[in-house]
């Protein structure tokens, strides 16, 4: 089974990733630096993650698999450094201009 999953974070930030095995105990390859940024040293030691199936599949292939996944990080904001630690596709902000 391929599978999307969302992990989320205690301080809300997520992170959008694939597993092309569906193991119980992958939770990613997001950068450890930067999340380790995020939470104070007390705060690393006792906390939870919450990691969700957010789509699956027995038959798309792994480029299908990588495109949904993509789908998903710009979908959710997951690249938005705001909101998620995904960094690839590289977020754009989106400035506003102002007619005032």
């Amino acid at each position: 089974m391929k599978v999307i999953y969302k992990i989320t974070y205690p301080n809300g930030k997520i992170y959008v990733g694939q597993d092309v095995t569906d193991s119980i105990n992958y939770f990613g390859s997001a950068s450890s630096k930067l999340i380790a940024k995020d939470f104070t040293k007390e705060q690393r030691r006792n906390f939870t993650i919450r990691k969700e199936i957010l789509w699956e599949s027995e038959t798309a292939s792994n480029t299908e698999v990588t495109l949904k996944e993509l789908e998903f990080i710009q979908k959710l904001g997951a690249n938005d450094p705001a909101i998620g630690y995904n960094r690839r596709p590289r977020f754009k902000s989106q400035k506003l201009l102002s007619w005032d």
